[in-house]
């Protein structure tokens, strides 16, 4: 009897988008506590780039997770096609979605099935197709792990103490930096769905989308820079990160914290004129089906909303890393499967 076969997005090497490749494989067996998904759409992630672009270890996990060729992403949103035997939550039909396996590079979610581990999934927002939903997993899930619950106790790669979320209310304000990207602008609605004063940091083109999913103040650091405008923030949530990132911390009052959600770089002089009295704390995101159900609920009680830049078919995975590499994304970038 043949091998039933899927199409899916490999590496066969590391390189930039043009080593993306559209290949036929088998169809995985699901394992032990493991459910078959007839993948609807899989949402593209930075973890996806850097895999492509040759890391093959994550934080934390010194060995290398993976070896050529290898399906690349995490994010998926479809319907369980088959479940073993010892899953109890899920059937065939349901309509699923997930961050898999994450922190590492083995979800395999750019294919037209994925074996995944059901404790990894969730059931679907009704009000959502598969390729919003397929945007909600990773950046989604960042918000909440920094901002509303971390959910497990794994130590942070990062740094020795375990990162706890800042309580949020209406006496609190918090900066947004990089409010329209994917982790931003869950932020930033969360936040405000905790009581909070938001300030959107990001280039003017979004300022229109940032305030209708309700920011307090928008800045348009093409125009100004934040550290100059404002003071006695609360809280930081910092999704860019890279040189200069530092200057943030001016933006803090005493007790407030900085949240880097991709590495920064904070200088003595960043610390000296933040008056030394605040907290800079980080983590790492993890798979997590309970999490990712109450995020659910959020969405399809309108709560908060995902926001789509632009989809692509599976077959073009490579225009979709094209798209990530321009920059400036409104929301995710998400790859659709027929």
């Amino acid at each position: 009897m043949a091998t039933p076969t899927m199409r899916a997005i490999r590496l066969h090497q590391y390189g930039g988008p043009e080593v993306l490749r559209y290949d036929e494989v088998p169809v995985p067996d699901p394992g032990p506590g493991e459910v078959l998904v007839r993948v609807h759409a899989a949402g593209v992630n930075p973890p996806d780039r850097y895999l492509r672009g040759g890391m093959t270890t994550v934080p934390g996990r010194p060995e290398a997770t993976v070896s050529l060729p290898v399906i690349p992403g995490t994010d998926v949103s479809g319907v369980v096609a088959a479940v073993a035997a010892d899953v109890r939550d899920f059937s065939v039909g349901d309509e699923v979605f997930g961050l898999l396996r994450f922190p590492g590079f083995d979800g395999s979610a750019y294919a037209e099935y994925v074996a995944a581990p059901a404790s990894d999934l969730a059931p679907k927002p009704a009000g959502l197709d598969h390729a919003h939903a397929a945007a909600v997993p990773m950046a989604g899930l960042t918000a909440w792990q920094f901002l509303i619950d971390v959910g497990h106790d794994h130590p942070s790669p990062f740094q020795r103490a375990p990162h706890r979320p800042m309580a949020l209310g209406s006496g609190t304000t918090v900066l947004v930096n990089g409010a329209a990207g994917g982790v931003g602008h869950f932020a930033l609605q969360l936040a405000k769905w905790k009581g909070a004063r938001v300030i959107a940091v990001a280039s003017g083109v979004h300022a229109s989308f940032l305030r209708d999913l309700g920011a307090d103040r928008f800045i348009d650091y093409t125009r100004a820079r934040p550290e100059d405008l404002v003071r006695d923030v609360d809280l930081v949530v910092d999704t860019v990160g890279g040189p200069g990132s530092g200057r943030f911390l001016r933006t803090l009052k005493p007790g407030g914290a900085l949240y880097p959600v991709l590495p920064g770089e904070f200088g003595e002089e960043d610390l000296a004129q933040a008056g030394g009295d605040v907290t800079v704390s980080t983590g790492q995101v993890r798979s997590s089906g309970a999490q990712l159900a109450r995020l659910g609920r959020l969405l399809d009680a309108g709560t908060i909303r995902v926001a789509l830049d632009s989809t692509f078919p599976l077959a073009e995975a490579r225009a979709a890393h094209e798209r990530a590499a321009r920059g400036h994304v409104q929301g995710k970038i998400v790859l659709t499967v027929a």
